[in-house]
């Protein structure tokens, strides 16, 4: 199978990581937006899947070739579906402090539901994109394991009796929200 390139929207090693890992069985190598020194836009969009078109499209535009940008985030019944789009800005990078409070939202509650949601977008430099929805249901619990990153150390999804962050990276991009997204993002690519 020819090599072929795909540019990454983030300058987060995680997504990027887990990105090259489903990519490369299709023939793609990753090469992110933060390799490149290309700014990340603000995400200004209400929604996932907007926010992860305005990042696509300004990354296939500004390196005129195609590209892949997700949004995603932690929803929790507790916060009425917050931290949400907010997810990043509400951990503020302190992820410790965002865990403590998520769990203390969803004690006092006494509701442990919670959702990852993720919107996968395709983009050409010539404006054309295309946008995939996974979401992976699950509760809230206390934080452990070590893999993964973000909000992987308190998320236990369905059917799972341990995190995100315990399942090991091959076990979570099997089951993961990005992960049914990124299998509507296959049938796209081939």
């Amino acid at each position: 199978m020819t090599d072929k390139k795909i540019l990454i929207a983030t300058h987060n090693a995680g997504k990027l990581k887990e990105f090259a890992a489903l990519l490369a069985p299709l023939g793609f190598s990753a090469i992110s937006a933060g390799e490149l020194g290309l700014p990340e836009p603000d995400e200004t969009a209400e929604t996932f899947a907007g926010n992860a078109r305005l990042k696509a499209l300004a990354a296939a535009q500004a390196a005129n070739v195609l590209a892949l940008a997700d949004d995603s985030g932690l929803c929790v019944a507790a916060l009425q579906g917050g931290p949400g789009v907010y997810s990043a800005r509400y951990a503020a990078g302190d992820y410790p402090a965002a865990f403590a409070r998520i769990i203390g939202a969803a004690s006092a509650a006494g509701e442990w539901r919670a959702r990852f949601v993720a919107a996968i977008c395709l983009a050409w430099p010539d404006g054309k994109t295309s946008t995939y929805i996974g979401q992976a249901d699950g509760r809230i619990a206390a934080a452990a394991g070590s893999g993964g990153f973000g909000y992987d150390p308190i998320f236990v999804p369905d059917g799972h009796t341990v995190t995100y962050a315990e399942l090991g990276a091959e076990e979570k991009n099997k089951i993961s929200h990005r992960a049914r997204a990124f299998a509507q993002v296959v049938a796209a690519l081939r």
